[in-house]
């Protein structure tokens, strides 16, 4: 199974965009499966259903900081070359979506949206597009790996 299907699976499975997206990743990570889930959890529907930042792009981030991200208190090219890394994933994402923002991608209105999730049924994954963009996301971070070489 490819990254980008592990991670639409996991979103069937009922985890959030985010993640369904560092789960895809897990093997590479130096960190505990369900410290993983729950340091993600936060972040599905755009930041707890903020609608912001779509959770697929903030488990790229995650992911991106784990394998290339610094521990210390960091201010100069450190800093800037990792910032590098966000901002040409958020680039990627961006160029085949048009945007990072969750309500943008779902075509919602409403900011703010309740903090109760919809029910996952087959009319819900049929009217979201959400499972399509988690796997772009996972892809695209795979592609970055694949080009970055680790550490």
């Amino acid at each position: 199974m490819t990254r980008r299907e592990e991670a639409m699976a996991n979103f069937k499975k009922g985890y959030n965009c985010s993640q369904s997206v560092v789960l895809a990743f897990a093997d590479l990570l130096p960190i505990d499966r369900s410290q993983l889930l729950r340091l993600a959890s936060s972040f599905g529907g755009g930041m707890g259903r903020l609608r912001e930042v779509c959770g697929s792009v903030t488990g790229m981030f995650m992911i991106a900081g784990l394998l290339y991200g610094y521990d210390g208190p960091e201010t100069g090219q450190v800093k800037a070359d990792h910032y590098a890394i966000v901002q040409e994933l958020a680039r990627r994402f961006e160029e085949k979506h048009g945007s990072i923002v969750c309500r943008e991608l779902l075509g919602l209105s409403v900011r703010h949206d309740s903090p109760v999730p919809e029910a996952r049924t087959a009319e819900y994954y049929q009217k979201r597009p959400c499972a399509e963009i988690i796997g772009d996301a996972a892809e695209i971070l795979e592609e970055f790996i694949k080009e970055n070489t680790l550490p």
